[in-house]
């Protein structure tokens, strides 16, 4: 088996860059579905990778939401913290930077939301990080 990460990771789009406006959780963007099974490989670790620019007001923040569901039929919700690693806390867009959560829980099935308060006219992306493929190496 190779060692390498480059060749057991597995990277999903999941926001495009956009600003996410001021509509609070009920807005904001939310991305489609994210299975932990991609082209016949399933991965056993996640971390969701979300980057933001910067914007002229300070009071500016993104906070991300991880939702979770066993089948993509079930009703998404919100993942405990106890099924993260980081947390959901709003991210003050005063630089320009990058963010993560790790997810540790047992579902097969994801969303992350990002959703903006102040003027939120910073851009924001996400994407979906998967590793420990349970076949090696994907690449």
């Amino acid at each position: 088996m190779r060692k390498d990460l480059h060749d057991n990771i597995k990277i999903v789009h999941a926001i495009t860059p956009q600003a996410v406006g001021t509509s609070g959780i009920a807005g904001g963007k939310l991305s489609a579905i994210l299975d932990l099974k991609q082209s016949g490989v399933y991965y056993r670790s996640a971390e969701f990778v979300f980057s933001y620019g910067t914007t002229a007001s300070a009071a500016d923040t993104i906070v991300p939401v991880i939702y979770e569901a066993a089948a993509t039929g079930d009703s998404f919700t919100s993942v405990a913290d106890a099924d993260l690693l980081g947390l959901e806390t709003p991210v003050v867009l005063s630089a320009a930077g990058s963010s993560k959560i790790g997810y540790r829980g047992n579902k097969r099935y994801l969303k992350i939301r990002l959703y903006g308060t102040g003027h939120a006219t910073g851009i924001v992306s996400a994407a979906l990080v998967l590793g420990r493929p349970d076949v090696a190496p994907t690449a």
